[in-house]
């Protein structure tokens, strides 16, 4: 029920003034009988409540925002501290200098953006009002073009409230923060009017965003018809455009058997066909086939014998004196392909990612001289500044008539606003490093117009700036590791189609038993590591393993897609709890997402370089796994094994020697576990590696 606007706090999900109650009801013109007030959606107590109040009890001198202004009319910021006291006279004569004006302006910041709502003084005007999101039953909107766009809320007792006026448009904001929680479907009878079908947290909401939820337990009871709420899912799902929230959308669907199984719902009523779960799959990410039927010129791979898998070691990170020693007197990098293997043998000390990253990912020729990589820098500076003053210099007039720059702008604004808070780097309020990951990303926008922005994209940027602590070589980073992962991001995802077929196929080969049990429970899709391949297992570990991790797939090592292998090795891990405990679908996809956080990367990195080099021995690989990996005949040469050797046009085995370090570093064995006094292990000569193709 409506009850009357008293003291209200909690967190703000939107927040509008101009707003108006036309209490004439349309009979005079006169201005008193327009009230002027302000809309606010918050979340408070696990309840979700509107909010209207008239502005005359709504005016908190605390929230009121105080910007000055330069000659060019945009919000101006100063410097961090900690980054004023780094500046000097250097800089004032340094090549940068020019681009100052660039530097101090940024995004105007709205009041509570992420942070509780201030309270307010008990309500005075007899139109405030407030009520519960779960005692609302519709909401009527008026036809477009009708003068200004209004919103009227009845609620469940029959009550209907006021009619709200958006004088400043935006009405559509306010429906989108309600989707949030609630479903909304047009009414058959009147389109003008859209009917909330679910009182509890949206089951169309992402994917991503469910799952990062700490307690199920705290979804509520009160789902819809199953072919309603599936309707109502899908219609949903049409207005969003981006592909990671559509294909997350499609993966939501699944998730009432979760909600079901935690309620202690009758079991028998979970029943559904074999073929439900390729009908979800297939509408979330169109054309993806894996394991459902043999077709036409596709490869069966049988059950093969791959042979022992083989133990391996891994080594203490790079250290800053090993690198300086492949460094030639100009500033060349000498011995690429041996520094390369020395990453992915043991990763990178930390006082190295700043320089080294740049070369991994491209930015850095790995042939470049000092003075080149200066002259670089000093070219990209002046290209990235460019592209960032064009957004910089786009007044509110002209961002009015660009809806595609006001929705990233809307997009990167909420993720940058949730993106790693809990690390030191970005937590707290006013964050330098928020307002430099907002900035990146709308540059990015400049950069691949195409493209522009997509959900997930600042978890893959976010390491970067850490590591980098510098805004033009963090873009230019992001913008290399972009080209690697765009297809991921691309409306029609077709690089998300590819990984995970290709992963069915490798965990088949693998062990096939395992992949006949989760098709028998309708998992044989593998939707469940989504997440990992589209961001790169950003979620699934620790910050800092993250930044390890990430440094040895950029070396491209031992093999092409050695991500995959990384999923392989994941998922075999945990196949004797989900096969000796009989986990169907809600307790596998419960059970994987719970792993977040407690995988040891260590452990990972020898489990995957173990199965690529147990691949690359079998003389009977099917060639669908030849390809995914870039094998040739199984037979390949790696970076080590013909170091001080004249090229080889062709692929060729490599000697005992490309697997064995030396005796005196720790030893990881495949099962991840340190061995501080390793033992030398026997390799067969005729053993290849994996190159990158």
């Amino acid at each position: 029920m409506a009850a009357a606007a008293g003291v209200v706090s909690g967190k703000i999900i939107y927040e509008q003034e101009g707003v108006y109650i036309h209490s004439s009801c349309g009979k005079t013109n006169d201005q008193d009988s327009l009230i002027s007030g302000v809309l606010r959606v918050l979340e408070k107590d696990a309840e979700v409540i509107v909010d209207w109040r008239a502005l005359d009890d709504a005016l908190d001198s605390s929230s009121i925002l105080c910007a000055g202004k330069d000659s060019s009319s945009v919000v101006e910021w100063t410097h961090a501290p900690k980054e004023r006291g780094h500046r000097g006279a250097e800089h004032l004569n340094s090549y940068e200098a020019e681009w100052d004006m660039v530097n101090t302006v940024s995004f105007k910041k709205k009041p509570h953006t992420n942070g509780d709502a201030p309270s307010h003084r008990n309500g005075k005007s007899k139109w405030s009002f407030l009520f519960s999101l779960t005692d609302l039953k519709s909401i009527k909107q008026n036809k477009e073009g009708m003068g200004w766009s209004y919103l009227v809320f009845c609620l469940k007792d029959d009550v209907v409230l006021p009619a709200l006026h958006f004088h400043q448009g935006e009405s559509k904001l306010l429906i989108d923060s309600l989707e949030k929680y609630v479903v909304l479907c047009e009414s058959p009878q009147d389109k003008r009017i859209l009917l909330v079908n679910c009182q509890n947290k949206s089951l169309s909401q992402s994917f991503e965003n469910l799952l990062d939820e700490p307690a199920y337990g705290l979804i509520q009871a009160g789902l819809l018809d199953r072919r309603k709420l599936l309707w109502a899912i899908h219609q949903w799902k049409k207005i969003k455009k981006d592909p990671y929230t559509a294909t997350m959308v499609g993966f939501s669907k699944v998730t009432n058997y979760i909600f079901d199984s935690l309620r202690g719902s009758d079991p028998s009523t979970h029943q559904r066909p074999p073929s439900e779960m390729a009908d979800f799959l297939s509408d979330a990410i169109p054309g993806l086939k894996i394991n459902q039927q043999e077709e036409p010129g596709f490869e069966v791979i049988t059950k093969i014998d791959l042979g022992e898998r083989p133990v391996v070691q891994r080594r203490e990170p790079v250290s800053l004196e090993e690198w300086t020693k492949n460094i030639d007197s100009e500033g060349r990098i000498l011995n690429v392909d041996n520094v390369k293997q020395m990453i992915f043998r043991g990763g990178l000390s930390h006082a190295l990612r700043k320089h080294a990253w740049k070369f991994l990912l491209g930015y850095f020729p790995w042939d470049s001289t000092k003075e080149e990589r200066t002259q670089l820098q000093k070219q990209k500076i002046d290209e990235y500044f460019r592209m960032k003053l064009q957004w910089k210099s786009v007044s509110e007039e002209q961002e009015k008539r660009n809806s595609r720059l006001r929705d990233y702008r809307s997009l990167i604004e909420k993720d940058v606003n949730r993106t790693d808070r809990t690390n030191k780097f970005y937590e707290g309020q006013d964050n330098p490093g928020l307002i430099l990951l907002h900035d990146i990303l709308m540059t990015y926008c400049m950069y691949d117009f195409d493209l522009g922005y997509v959900q997930g994209m600042s978890d893959l940027l976010s390491p970067l700036l850490y590591v980098m602590e510098n805004e033009v070589d963090a873009f230019w980073c992001f913008a290399s590791y972009m080209d690697q992962m765009h297809q991921n991001f691309e409306e029609q995802m077709q690089g998300m189609k590819t990984q995970l077929i290709q992963l069915s196929t490798l965990l088949r080969l693998l062990d096939s038993g395992f992949c006949s049990y989760l098709e028998s429970q309708d998992s044989g899709y593998l939707y469940f590591c989504f997440r990992w391949l589209l961001i790169r297992f950003k979620r699934e570990f620790s910050f800092l393993d993250i930044l390890r991790l990430w440094e040895v797939m950029w070396t491209g090592l031992p093999c092409k897609n050695f991500h995959l292998l990384l999923c392989c090795a994941v998922l075999e891990s945990e196949k004797q709890q989900i096969m000796e405990k009989h986990y169907g679908f809600n307790e596998i996809l419960k059970h994987i997402n719970e792993l977040s956080m407690k995988i040891d990367v260590e452990d990972v990195l020898c489990k995957a370089e173990a199965i690529s080099l147990q691949m690359v021995k079998c003389k009977e690989l099917p060639q669908a796994v030849c390809e995914i990996l870039g094998l040739q005949d199984s037979e390949v040469t790696t970076p080590d094994s013909d170091i001080g050797e004249e090229e080889n046009v062709g692929l060729t085995s490599c000697s005992t020697s490309a697997f064995q370090s030396n005796s005196s570093l720790p030893v990881f064995a495949a099962s991840g576990a340190r061995d501080d006094n390793p033992t030398q292990i026997a390799m067969s000569p005729n053993v290849s590696r994996l190159t990158p193709a």
